[in-house]
Parts: structure tokens; C-alpha cells; sequence
């Protein structure tokens, strides 16, 4: 399974974005963030996506544009299918002038018809693009990129709105400090980590700590560790036939009935209930 934090965008070294489709049929991701603008589009099933306090379902084809350093998470309410386009702001800052006070919104759905059709075009640029990545054919490169270029002027002029953020350069900061500690609980997850040491890792004081936490992923650190644990146990639960008992022992749960807890209030459901309704699917 996928790390589940900052995420480290890996892309092509000649194309620069990463660019797939993906498939599952159980998996939920808590929040994390990412240097990167991330265009999603439903092609099968139903997605959960949640960007800092607003949730959707997507429904086939449908899509959502999700902006760089944002905090967000989503979870496959069924068997799901589609496309992913993530492209750096590294890649993204080289064509359009100060990047970091721009935002896009794409509300599809949401919008008139003349905004709507132009939402189409995206959705239209996203086909044409899994076309040629399925393929792979020859010049793929050369035209791959001649509809990335086109969809980044498509957005750029119909979807971008200036925003003037205070302090840019500290929030830059802090998104490093809050990498770092991110990637420190991917490594550790299996086992509790005190607070006394993963505010050592920031290089934070306990409380400050805390309420620097807090502050930028929403919930506390405790509750985000949990999260990350249940991810695991969630994905496993649906794509494998393990014991629900060696799930839990795997990533470190030995308080059965504050696991039961948790996972019902994430989940609506007990595991093996949600294990059973999947297999009916």
C-alpha cells in the first residue's frame, strides 16, 4: 500500500507530471498534502473526497481539481476507478508568474453551462491524454505534452483566481517542518509514538508542538496516527482474506475495543460487516 502522508510527487524525467489510472476496491487516505496540483476524474464507482473542511462524493465522470499544499484525503465508498494527474508547482512556477498566489477552481456540476463546457474540455484533455499513456505509441512524448500545455492555459485562463497570502514564505516553512514529521510517523506507524519524541523530530517544544499540529492538519497528532494505522488495517480488510485479529496485530492495535471504536466512527460499520458487504458487490 502507498505511503500515506506529504506525498512526494515521482514524475516521468521528460514529462515532469505523474499521470495514471488507478484502480481499488478499498482504500482510504488521511489527510496528507502535496507541492503539486492534483486533477482527479471518476471513471467507475464512487470516491470520497475531502479537501480541509468540505467533503464530495464523486460519481462517474465527474471530476475535482484539488490546489497545491492543501490538506485533503479520500476513501473508496466502492470498487473505483480513475484518472490521476498531478503536476508539480516546481514544473507549474517555470509558465505561470507567481504560482504560489494563485488558486484554481473548478466546481464541476456547480457551474453555468458556458463555465460547464469549459470544465468538459479538461475532462475531454484528461481521455485524450489516458489515450496516448495507454497506447505509449510512438511521439508520445511530443503529443503528451502538447495536451498538458493546453490543459495548463485551459485552467490558468478560465479557473485561476489571484490570492494574496501574508507570510508565503513562513507557511513554506512550516509545510517542511510538518513533511518531515509526517514522514517520520510513515516510518514508525506500527508502534505509539510519544509526543515528546515526534515534537523532537519538528524541533518544537511539546505544546508548541501541539498547536502547530493542530493548526495545519485539523485534527491532534494522536488522532492523525490513529488515522493512518486505520488506513492500513481498512485496505487490508478489504483486498486480503487475513484474520481481522492479524490485521490488527500487524499495525500495532492491541486495544481491541478502542479499535472497534475508532474504526466505526471512521467507517459507519464494524470490520467484518464492511469486509462482507464488499465481497457482495
Amino acid at each position: 500500500m502507498e505511503k500515506i502522508n506529504y506525498e512526494q510527487i515521482r514524475t516521468s524525467v521528460v514529462i515532469k507530471v505523474r499521470f495514471c489510472t488507478l484502480t481499488n476496491k478499498g482504500r482510504y487516505v488521511p489527510n496528507h498534502w502535496h507541492r503539486a496540483i492534483e486533477l482527479v476524474y471518476l471513471l467507475e464507482g464512487e470516491l470520497l473526497v475531502s479537501v480541509e473542511n468540505n467533503s464530495r462524493i464523486l460519481h462517474p465522470g465527474e471530476c475535482m481539481l484539488i490546489n497545491a499544499n492543501v490538506i485533503h484525503s479520500n476513501k473508496a465508498i466502492s470498487f473505483n476507478k480513475y484518472i490521476l494527474l498531478q503536476i508539480p508547482l516546481d514544473f507549474i512556477e517555470n509558465f505561470i508568474s507567481n504560482i504560489q498566489q494563485v488558486k484554481f477552481i473548478v466546481n464541476d456540476g456547480q457551474e453555468n453551462e458556458l463555465k460547464q463546457q469549459k470544465i468538459n474540455k479538461i475532462k475531454a484533455f484528461l481521455r485524450k491524454m489516458k489515450e496516448l499513456d495507454d497506447k505509449y505509441e510512438e511521439n508520445f512524448l511530443l503529443y503528451f505534452n502538447c495536451l498538458l500545455f493546453e490543459l495548463l492555459c485551459l485552467i490558468q485562463r478560465d479557473f485561476s483566481e489571484k490570492v494574496y497570502q501574508i507570510n508565503v514564505s513562513q507557511k513554506q516553512q512550516d509545510l517542511v517542518k510538518l513533511n518531515e514529521v509526517l514522514d517520520y510517523v510513515a516510518k514508525n506507524y506500527i508502534r505509539a509514538i510519544p509526543l515528546d519524541e515526534i515534537a523532537q523530530v519538528a524541533g518544537f517544544q511539546v505544546k508548541y508542538f501541539c498547536r502547530f499540529f493542530k493548526k495545519h492538519m485539523g485534527i491532534t497528532f494522536l488522532e492523525y496516527q490513529n488515522e493512518v494505522r486505520l488506513s492500513y488495517i481498512y485496505s487490508d480488510l478489504l483486498n486480503t482474506d487475513e484474520l481481522i485479529s492479524h490485521i490488527l496485530e500487524k499495525y500495532g492495535f492491541n486495544n481491541y475495543k478502542l479499535f472497534m471504536r475508532m474504526f466505526k466512527m471512521r467507517f459507519g460499520n464494524t470490520p467484518l460487516k464492511i469486509r462482507k458487504q464488499q465481497k457482495m458487490k
